[in-house]
C-alpha cells in the first residue's frame, strides 16, 4: 500500500506497475476517482497512439487499479480516424448528468499529419471505465484545436478549454447540454500569449487558470490567471510555482488541477515530467495547491515542492505548510 504522495519517483499501481496515464485527468464520481491519460508504449519513437487511453480507479488518491484501456486505437482500418499512429493527447472525461453518460474529449491528430490537423475528438461511454464509443474528431467553429482540457461548472455546463491558432491563442468553448458538441458560445483568452498545458478549475466563486508557455518537451515557468466568469476577464499572475526549481515547473508540465472531495479549498496541481525519449516512462508530479492573497489584494494560486506529503497538509494551518 502506498500512503503518501512522492513527486516525480514511479508510481506503481495495485499490480506494481508504473501507471501509464500521461497528459491526463481525473474524474470524481459516487465516490471514486477515475484517472484517465495517455497509455504509451515503452520505447523510444513512440509519439504517436499506438495503445490509447487508460483508465484506472482509486479511493484515496494514493493506490490506483488498472481497470485497463478506456479508449482503444484502431489497428485494422487505416483509414480510421483512431488507426494505430494518430495522435491522442490530453484526454478529459465529464459524467454528464442529464443523460447518464461519460464523455471523453481530447487533442486528436490523424496519422502522418503531425500537429497540422489540430482536431478535437469526442467519444463516449455509459461506464467511467469504458470502453468509451468514438463519435467523432472536429474543428470547433472550424478553429484549431491543441493542448486542451474539460471544465464542468457548479451548475453543470460545461467547456472545452484549449490552445488554438498555431497555439497562439487560447479557446474558451462552451459545449452543448450532451457535452457532445461545442455550441457558438467561444471565447479567446490570452490573445497571442502562446499558452499550452491548460487547466482550469473554481475556487471560492473565481475561476482560475494553470498553463505553461510553449518549449515543445522542455520544460518552462508555469503560468497563472483568474477570472471572475468563465469567459474572463482574465488577469494573470505570473509563476505560481514557489522555491527553487518553480522556474521550470520542477521539470514539468502541468495536466490538470484536481479538487478533493470532502475538503473545500483543497487542490492538487497534476503535471507531467516528459521524456520523449520514452513517453512511458515519463514521470507524474502532483502537488498541493494553496491560495493567497498578493500585495495587490488577488487571490493566487501557489505551488511549491515536497518531496513527500499526504493529503493531511490540507488539514495543517498555513503557517506549517
Amino acid at each position: 500500500m502506498i500512503n503518501e504522495f512522492r513527486p516525480g519517483q514511479i508510481w506503481l499501481d495495485t499490480e506494481d506497475n508504473p501507471i501509464n496515464a500521461h497528459g491526463g485527468g481525473i474524474l470524481h464520481h459516487e465516490g471514486i476517482y477515475y484517472w484517465y491519460g495517455e497509455c504509451r508504449p515503452e520505447g523510444p519513437s513512440n509519439l504517436d497512439a499506438r495503445i490509447g487511453v487508460s483508465c484506472y480507479k482509486s479511493a484515496d488518491l494514493l493506490n490506483w487499479e488498472n481497470l485497463g484501456v478506456a479508449l482503444f486505437v484502431v489497428h485494422d482500418d487505416p483509414s480510421h480516424p483512431l488507426t494505430s499512429g494518430c495522435k491522442i493527447e490530453r484526454p478529459k472525461v465529464l459524467f454528464n448528468a442529464a443523460t447518464k453518460t461519460f464523455v471523453m474529449w481530447w487533442h486528436h491528430d490523424l496519422k502522418g499529419w503531425g500537429h497540422a490537423g489540430a482536431y478535437a475528438g469526442v467519444a463516449v461511454a455509459d461506464r467511467p471505465e469504458g470502453p468509451f464509443s468514438f463519435i467523432e474528431i472536429l474543428k470547433p467553429c472550424g478553429r484549431m484545436a491543441r493542448d486542451c482540457t474539460l471544465f464542468q461548472d457548479t451548475d453543470g455546463v460545461a467547456s472545452f478549454i484549449y490552445a488554438s491558432d498555431d497555439n497562439a491563442n487560447l479557446c474558451i468553448h462552451r459545449l452543448g447540454d450532451d457535452y457532445r458538441k461545442p455550441t457558438n458560445i467561444v471565447m479567446q483568452a490570452f490573445p497571442g500569449r502562446f499558452m499550452e498545458a491548460p487547466c482550469v478549475f473554481k475556487h471560492d466563486g473565481r475561476y482560475f487558470f494553470l498553463g505553461s508557455d510553449c518549449t515543445g518537451w522542455t520544460p518552462n515557468e508555469a503560468r497563472s490567471a483568474s477570472a471572475p466568469t468563465i469567459f474572463g476577464p482574465w488577469k494573470e499572475l505570473g509563476n505560481p510555482g514557489l522555491g527553487e526549481g518553480a522556474d521550470t515547473t520542477w521539470g514539468g508540465q502541468s495536466t490538470f488541477v484536481l479538487p478533493v472531495a470532502g475538503k473545500p479549498g483543497a487542490f492538487i496541481f497534476m503535471a507531467d515530467i516528459w521524456k520523449p525519449e520514452n513517453l512511458a516512462g515519463s514521470r507524474h508530479v502532483w502537488l498541493p495547491l494553496f491560495f493567497k492573497k498578493s500585495p495587490a489584494g488577488f487571490i493566487r494560486p501557489h505551488v511549491r515542492w515536497f518531496e513527500r506529503w499526504t493529503l493531511s497538509i490540507f488539514d495543517q494551518p498555513e503557517s506549517l505548510r
